[in-house]
């Protein structure tokens, strides 16, 4: 129970409340406009201190770090752990809680906002942080949050959200744990939406991008393993029979000059093969030209040649056949020559052609040891190319096989939500009938509220005549809250308080809105817990129910912004 919510802050309007229900009106003065609201008067103000008090984040937009409020001290007096506690904070220090009483304390007076988060986590809601668990846990914010919904966080949404970008693992487990449940389904499930959110950027980053020349497609990967790992047996085979020549740069450098040497005498073999052939023929055309013949030649030219002529020619014939017998002496003796030339290079290059040869079985055996650093080297780069490929292709293969491994996973939690169902059905039939208890209080045809397991786990839903509309999801969410409670104090958990924006009953009938609060009051003081309700006194006042009068639970305080003094905090900043 809250007992009083006040401030260092000479023109706030302390709050004092008691138990059951406690209204807090703000006023539309008499004369204001129709732009005078009473939306700036500070009924969700009460809302964010209370937070405020209760451990929130205070960033740089919070309204406690305001110029004309920083410097403030706000405070809350309530129950908790079954004893009077009074706590305080400041903008100005907002990482620092003040705190008195309470033995929970064990003597401490100020401490920690971290601190204080926790002690409230342990005193409300018995929240330890469990050691095995490292997934999401129930937090004391994410709980405190159902108990006072925040219209600046979208809590007046959907009942099972207390905040627009709730996920829902964080409202899964939350829930679960509120309605007496294992929570720890709702953990392992959120676990499985986080690795299939980072499946799903890396399987598209796999594909795309430079992740995908990184990682690749398992099936072509698979190939390229395969083409690298035969190549690098081959090579390993190189380097496993390689025998080093120390010497083997000489004898390549030998049998590269006898191979120019070999080409010089194949060369010489070949001027001295057309010498022959010239001498051959010249020996063939060397004779003198006959007697007869040249007779015939002179007869022919009408010339008769005299006896001395004849015999002259005999001795020039003569003559003739000692030259060229002179000359074929000569050729005969070149021919010769040329053809033992030839023979004799012949043999020489018998003599280089074995010498290359033996040289060249030496190299085609051994190696350099240059050639087999280099080889060596490459077989190196090999195996990294090769080791690279296969981790590459486990990484696609994992990426891969992962969704089934989750869609596994996925079957597996929905059976142990589906057997936890059963365990715990008394738990779960009592949420069902509360809820529709409630519902059936205020509407003819009740509302119901079913829990569903399925494959994303735990679904809340809430079928309702004329659930489309913003004042029938309104009153889905106050017969939600209404549920909560009537659990939480079965089961001794909770702050023991409830409280409720004005803004729960936008768009809600009149006749709904009283009937509202009536069920409120009386399931208050049935449980005995405190209902906290802000309200704008017009709507607060558009219906009147038999044997309920809400003036009784107005709270002495009324707010309005028609003057700049009406609001909760005396003045507007």
């Amino acid at each position: 129970m809250i007992y009083r919510i006040f401030s260092s802050l000479s023109s706030f309007k302390e709050l004092k409340f008691k138990p059951g229900l406690n209204v807090l009106l703000a006023q539309k003065e008499s004369g204001a406009s129709d732009r005078q609201t009473r939306n700036r008067a500070g009924k969700t103000s009460l809302i964010e201190i209370i937070h405020f008090l209760t451990g929130s984040d205070a960033g740089v937009d919070s309204p406690f770090r305001a110029n004309g409020l920083v410097n403030e001290t706000f405070g809350v007096e309530f129950d908790l752990g079954g004893e009077k506690t009074v706590a305080e904070r400041s903008g100005k220090q907002k990482s620092k809680i003040h705190v008195i009483g309470g033995s929970f304390l064990k003597g401490k007076t100020r401490i920690s906002n971290s601190e204080w988060v926790e002690m409230l986590g342990e005193q409300m809601f018995g929240l330890h942080a469990p050691p095995d668990i490292t997934g999401r846990v129930p937090t004391f914010r994410s709980l405190f949050a159902y108990f006072v919904r925040r219209q600046l966080s979208g809590a007046f949404t959907t009942p099972e959200k207390q905040a627009t970008m709730q996920q829902s693992g964080d409202y899964q487990v939350a829930l679960l744990f509120l309605l007496g449940l294992d929570w720890t389904i709702a953990s392992d499930w959120q676990k499985v939406r986080d690795r299939e959110k980072t499946l799903d950027e890396l399987k598209k980053a796999a594909g795309t991008g430079a992740f995908g020349s990184i990682i690749g497609k398992a099936a072509d990967l698979r190939t390229q393993l395969t083409v690298a790992e035969a190549r690098l047996s081959d090579v390993m085979a190189q380097v496993s029979s390689f025998r080093v020549l120390p010497q083997y740069e000489e004898l390549e450098a030998e049998a590269n000059q006898i191979t120019q040497q070999i080409n010089n005498l194949s060369n010489a073999d070949t001027i001295d093969a057309a010498t022959v052939r010239d001498l051959e023929l010249a020996l063939h055309g060397e004779a003198p030209p006959s007697l007869t013949e040249l007779e015939s030649i002179y007869a022919e030219a009408g010339i008769s040649l005299p006896g001395l002529a004849v015999k002259r020619y005999d001795e020039v014939r003569s003559f003739h056949e000692s030259v060229i017998r002179n000359r074929h002496d000569y050729l005969s003796g070149e021919l010769d020559a040329a053809r033992q030339r030839i023979a004799a290079r012949a043999h020489e290059k018998r003599g280089y052609d074995q010498r290359r040869a033996e040289i060249m079985g030496v190299l085609q055996s051994h190696g350099a040891l240059e050639q087999f650093a280099k080889l060596q080297s490459e077989a190196g780069r090999m195996e990294a190319e090769v080791e690279s490929l296969r981790q590459r292709f486990e990484s696609a293969e994992q990426l891969e096989g992962t969704k089934n491994e989750l869609e596994i996973e996925r079957n597996r939690l929905a059976l142990r939500l589906r057997r936890d169902f059963s365990e715990q059905r008394a738990r779960l039939d009592e949420a069902i009938l509360a809820f529709e208890e409630t519902s059936k209080r205020l509407y003819e045809s009740a509302g119901s509220m079913t829990v569903d397991e399925t494959l994303n786990g735990p679904i809340f839903q809430f079928p309702m005549q004329g659930s489309r509309s913003k004042g029938i999801k309104n009153i889905q969410i106050f017969c939600f809250d209404m549920m909560l409670m009537r659990l939480c104090a079965k089961r001794g958990i909770g702050p023991r308080f409830l409280v409720h924006d004005s803004h729960l009953f936008d768009g809600v009938d009149g006749r709904q809105v009283i009937s509202a609060l009536k069920v409120g009051a009386e399931t208050a003081s049935e449980l005995g817990f405190q209902y906290i309700v802000t309200m704008n006194e017009d709507d607060a006042f558009k219906e009147k129910i038999e044997g309920f009068d809400l003036r009784e639970y107005v709270l002495p305080v009324v707010l309005t912004d028609a003057t700049e003094d009406g609001g909760l905090f005396g003045f507007r900043f």
